[in-house]
């Protein structure tokens, strides 16, 4: 029975704090007007879930990470014809590649680009597994309650429905092209793109902070009495609590630090752990009481925090740096370096798991370590 329960400590733990990281990724973009076609639990994949506003909710296959998926993200320049190209594909609602390209006058590998960006901005729906060619749809319109009650405020008209592939009239080109261009993370300023990219760390790092003013200040910790072993409860102040919290983000950063340190790098490798580790850590830490799993998730939380401020694609510390070089050179870096850079990224962390995943066995399985 161990295992079972180690698994369902596991994906609560990791589950809960993706959910919060990613979810400061969703807020940010979201207060910034910017489209987020899908918020998921787990890894990309078949999903189950629900669908409200633009955003699809869910769970997917393998319930481990986690993501927002933020339009517009797509390192490189803009495809040209896009907006021709999304002005033809709504007014015929469904279409092939090839129609799209007929009706704009540009070549079949123009349109296709075209349209995988606008699939990528949420602006137009991909192909689906039954399309037996390259078709494409406008996606479904449904006005919210907010929305229609907002309109009927100011007395617009009534805001249009559409189901998906179905056509609908573009009386204004570049209006409509503009409109869906304002909904992509690519069009805010450097501030506003660093926020988002920031936004699930800031999450992972406040959430740590208000467990360790619960535990300390409001639910309070035991200690025993060097000479009477009597056990008193004593209750920190907040400011004292958010001391602790500091000092140990600061603990954090210092063993992350140590990975760029040649003298240090082995240990700071060999003290850390995997998945398996993690599992093991939370059985223990729940089956001990609430407070030490609270203790338990903070610390983690932090661990998640501080690890994806490095800077390494695809880590959000590692996009914030390409923004930072976009920023400072006014160059934009292409998509297809953005791929070299996040391979070598994944393989970088993909040796660190490794590593650390035979530590874990080796320490909790075979009891070696």
């Amino acid at each position: 029975m161990d295992i079972p329960i180690m698994l369902v400590c596991a994906v609560i733990t990791i589950g809960f704090l993706v959910f919060i990281h990613e979810g400061g990724h969703f807020l940010a973009a979201r207060a910034f007007g910017i489209r987020v076609t899908e918020f998921m639990l787990g890894l990309p994949g078949p999903s189950v879930g629900f669908t409200r506003g633009e955003t699809r909710f869910g769970v997917t296959a393998v319930p481990l990470g986690g993501y927002a998926k933020v339009c517009g993200m797509e390192a490189g320049p803009l495809q040209p014809h896009l907006q021709e190209v999304l002005a033809a594909l709504y007014r015929r609602g469904t279409a092939n590649m090839e129609d799209v390209a007929r009706d704009c006058g540009i070549s079949d590998d123009a349109a296709y680009e075209a349209l995988e960006e606008l699939v990528e901005w949420g602006s137009v729906v991909g192909p689906q597994k039954a399309d037996q060619f390259n078709t494409y749809r406008a996606p479904r319109v449904a006005p919210t309650k907010r929305q229609l009650k907002k309109a009927a405020a100011a007395g617009a008209p009534a805001l249009p429905s559409y189901e998906l592939g179905e056509a609908r009239p573009v009386h204004d080109e570049r209006a409509l092209y503009e409109s869906e261009y304002r909904q992509q993370y690519r069009s805010l300023p450097f501030w506003k793109r660093s926020i988002i990219l920031l936004a699930g760390i800031a999450m992972n790092l406040l959430f740590a902070m208000v467990v360790f003013i619960l535990v300390f200040s409001v639910i309070g910790f035991q200690v025993a009495h060097p000479e009477t072993g009597e056990v008193t409860t004593i209750h920190a102040s907040v400011l004292q609590a958010l001391q602790a919290g500091f000092m140990y983000i600061g603990m954090v950063v210092q063993a992350v630090a140590g990975l760029f340190n040649p003298a240090t790098a082995a240990q700071t490798v060999s003290d850390s752990t995997s998945i398996v580790g993690i599992a093991v850590m939370s059985k223990d830490f729940f089956q001990a009481g609430l407070v030490q799993g609270l203790e338990f998730m903070a610390m983690i939380s932090v661990s998640l925090g501080i690890m994806n401020l490095l800077p390494i694609p695809p880590l959000d510390g590692g996009r914030f740096v390409v923004e930072i070089f976009q920023k400072g050179t006014r160059r934009t870096v292409s998509q297809k370096a953005m791929n070299y850079m996040s391979m070598a990224g994944m393989a970088l962390f993909l040796g660190f798991f490794v590593i650390m995943l035979n530590q874990d066995i080796q320490r909790f399985v075979f009891g070696n370590w």
